[in-house]
Parts: C-alpha cells; sequence; structure tokens
C-alpha cells in the first residue's frame, strides 16, 4: 500500500481507498502490514457512518466496549463499540466546563495508552473526525502520538536490560487523580480494578522492542511506589521528546489508525465552546501482556 511520510519510520498518509465500501481481503492484509512499519496511519476524505467505521474496524479483531459505553443510561451514540470522543451530551448540546464526564474525559489530554488498566488491553484505535471546532488560542485539539519503539531504542543498553524484566500496575482511577477528578460513578472501581502490564513489549511480527507507558502507570510492582513513579516519570519524559512525537492536525473526514501497543497518545486543548465530535473504535488483544516475553 502507497504511503506518504508524515514522521519519519512512524507516522504515514495512505494513498486514498474510500473506505466506505468494505475493502478487499487484501486490502485489510496491506493495512495490517503498513502498520507495523507505520503504528500511525492517516487515512484523508472518508465519511463514515458509525456503522461503516464498526464494520471496518471489526475487520481486524474484536471490539472494545468503553468504560463510559457500558454504563447504563442514555448514550448520544446507538452502537456501543462506537466511542464518543466529544465534548457533546446526550442531545447535542456543548457540555459545560464542570461536567462530570467532561471533567474525566480531560483525562485524555495526558499521554496515555487506551485501556492499559484492563487484564486485557486493546490493540488498534480508530478515530474518526466528524465535527471540528475553530482554532482556539490553547490550541486546535491535536492529537500527538509517541513512538515507543524509538524511545526504547534512544535508551542506554544497560537501561534496556534494567528494564526489561519490569511489570506495572496500571489503574484509571491514579490517571484521573492526576488531574483531581475522581467523581466516578458508585461501584466502578469494582468493575475496573488495576492490571499489571510488561514495561517492555515485543512486535512477534517485526521483532522489535517499545516501552508499554501510559499515564494509567500507577507504580512498579516489587518497588517502593515513589521510587517505580519517579522512573515512569523519566521515561515518560525520555519517551514524549519532540523528536518521537507526531502531532496531527485534524480535517473534517481524517481517520487515524493507530497501534495502542507501541505508541502514547494525547489529546490536546481546543475552543470548548464549539463542538467537537470525534467517533472511536477500538480492537481488544486476544491475552495479557504478561503472557509474552519482551
Amino acid at each position: 500500500m502507497h504511503a506518504q511520510s508524515l514522521h519519519d519510520g512512524f507516522a504515514a498518509e495512505a494513498g486514498w481507498l474510500d473506505l466506505s465500501h468494505p475493502p478487499a481481503p487484501d486490502i485489510i492484509a496491506d493495512i495490517k502490514a503498513a502498520l507495523d512499519t507505520w503504528p500511525v496511519l492517516v487515512f484523508r476524505r472518508q465519511h463514515l457512518t458509525d456503522a461503516q467505521l464498526r464494520d471496518f474496524a471489526a475487520r481486524f479483531g474484536k471490539l472494545e466496549i468503553g468504560r463510559t459505553a457500558a454504563r447504563p443510561g442514555r448514550r448520544r451514540l446507538a452502537i456501543p463499540q462506537i466511542g464518543d470522543i466529544s465534548n457533546l451530551d446526550e442531545d447535542d448540546r456543548v457540555r459545560p466546563l464542570t461536567d462530570r464526564r467532561r471533567l474525566d474525559s480531560l483525562g485524555n489530554r495526558l499521554w496515555h495508552t487506551d485501556a492499559s488498566y484492563m487484564p486485557i488491553p486493546v490493540v488498534l484505535g480508530f478515530l474518526h473526525a466528524v465535527t471540528l471546532p475553530p482554532p482556539s488560542p490553547f490550541g486546535n485539539g491535536e492529537t500527538e502520538f509517541a513512538d515507543m519503539r524509538a524511545a526504547y531504542d534512544a535508551l542506554p543498553p544497560a537501561m534496556r536490560d534494567a528494564i526489561e524484566p519490569l511489570v506495572v500496575e496500571h489503574d484509571v482511577f491514579w490517571s484521573r487523580a492526576q488531574i483531581g477528578f475522581n467523581d466516578f460513578p458508585a461501584n466502578e472501581r469494582a468493575f475496573y480494578p488495576s492490571s499489571p502490564q510488561r514495561l517492555v513489549r515485543r512486535n512477534k511480527v517485526t521483532g522489535r522492542n517499545n516501552l508499554y507507558l501510559s499515564a494509567h502507570a500507577s507504580h512498579i510492582i516489587g518497588w517502593p511506589v515513589a521510587d517505580g513513579r519517579l522512573l515512569l516519570a523519566d521515561l515518560t519524559a525520555h519517551a514524549t521528546q519532540a523528536r518521537f512525537v507526531y502531532r496531527h492536525a485534524w480535517r473534517v473526514g481524517d481517520l487515524v489508525i493507530w497501534d495502542n501497543r507501541c505508541t502514547m497518545h494525547r489529546g490536546r486543548p481546543h475552543d470548548e465552546a464549539a463542538p467537537r465530535d470525534l467517533r472511536r473504535a477500538t480492537t481488544l488483544d486476544t491475552g495479557s501482556t504478561l503472557e509474552h516475553a519482551a
């Protein structure tokens, strides 16, 4: 598949395909192969219904039903496998700044890997831009992606050896606490306990190692909590240097696919008075990170 580089060896824009029509199996295979080289892949000028986005993403694996969609009550979007990455309420009104769901979602502005707090985390994210706000002084709602393979490669060999066996506890309540949010629905912790994940992962196709970090990463198992958090902070600062980061400036119709196993990402601020509507589908992995050697 033809791809034009957006960030050397990390992000690329794919040659145009109309993904509203189900791609042939060889096209799906080409996209999967491209993602091993380019873990962030951009498709422009896509105008997909939620059903089309769900059906396309499902060609790559079983789809996740996210934390918000799993809660009872009315949703803005009808399909539970489609995540509502917007600032809109159930009646398509812009949420006020004090809205609980909006405050929870601000955790996505921290560097993170989606759903790493789940025992079996996710693989591919598919994010589709439907409506975008105008430019603002604080940012235009870009999404930044960090290459965790290049970040791992840039560590000193002794550091790579030292961190290879480490296991990290990931916890969504820890990530939200970092921005001062703790107003979760009753009993939600029972549904989302913390989960251990390897700090170093390996792509079994390419054999390439990468860091597996996230704002959800609370502490290193077997270490004093303070020491573990300091190391995780140092590794996150290292992995998010500008040389490892691709910043995606959204256009309506963009579909960005990324591999959560070897990237981190974060959203950037935007005009909170105007609608911003993106829709996401996410594929689930088939096993725990602990089942695979780094």
